[in-house]
């Protein structure tokens, strides 16, 4: 068994009278896709950012362990060192992609290197085998605008594996496509992430995209009501 990546410890967080964390305790490991459900209000959204350091809890405990470093307290950390954090070791995929329209597909994916201090020129190249690798070769020049949803999906995957992402946080991904285009990005962001040996938390209300990952958090009121393995992974262990 792999070792734990990423570990929350008794997180507690409270938004005015509303309690959205109430004592969570959660460990992932190094090459799993974690799918967390629940429904709206039940506090899914608000542990992925408290895990990626996004949102900092009331009281409670979130440590990230690199693949060849120590354990370190993300929740310990000030504002700038979880901000470097979040450049280097996380990666980012959203509902609406956050991209910048302004740019064309290829520096959205190269930003997140410069932002790091990659020269542009190595960056661009760098972006565009990635967007080769999911089936993004054509479309480098194109704006944001001038792709369809599930394109501009996989030019955030793109963008969230640019950097060598050990950990991709991913928050309804395929919330706005179609079946058959969720199917799609689904299977490129679990070919970027757990095909390439990294790990995958995806925030979901859709059965479909949990069922593809290898174990399943629910919540309820704050709390993790259960945790099951997908029963994909069940078929290939029997």
């Amino acid at each position: 068994m792999n070792s734990p990546v990423i570990e929350a410890q008794s997180l507690v967080k409270a938004f005015g009278p509303t309690t959205a964390l109430a004592g969570v305790d959660l460990t992932v490991r190094g090459g799993e896709s974690v799918a967390i459900m629940g429904a709206s209000g039940s506090g899914k959204t608000t542990l992925l950012h408290v895990l990626a350091g996004i949102t900092a809890p009331g009281t409670g405990q979130v440590r990230f362990t690199p693949a060849d470093g120590s354990p370190v307290d993300v929740t310990a950390m000030n504002e700038r060192d979880r901000s470097r954090l979040r450049r280097e070791s996380f990666g980012f995929v959203f509902q609406q992609g956050l991209l910048i329209p302004e740019l064309t597909a290829i520096e959205n994916v190269a930003l997140a290197l410069m932002i790091n201090g990659t020269p542009r020129r190595r960056a661009l190249e760098h972006a565009a085998g990635w967007m080769a690798s999911l089936g993004l070769a054509g479309f480098e020049e194109r704006r944001i605008g001038e792709l369809s949803g599930g394109q501009a999906q996989r030019v955030a995957i793109a963008r969230s594996q640019v950097t060598g992402a050990e950990l991709v946080f991913a928050d309804e991904p395929t919330g706005a496509l179609d079946s058959q285009t969720s199917a799609d990005v689904m299977d490129a962001l679990l070919w970027s992430t757990t095909g390439q040996g990294r790990t995958l938390i995806v925030v979901t209300h859709d059965a479909e995209v949990a069922a593809r990952c290898s174990r399943t958090v629910h919540m309820r009121d704050g709390g993790i009501v259960a945790g099951e393995v997908s029963a994909a992974v069940n078929e290939a262990r029997s």
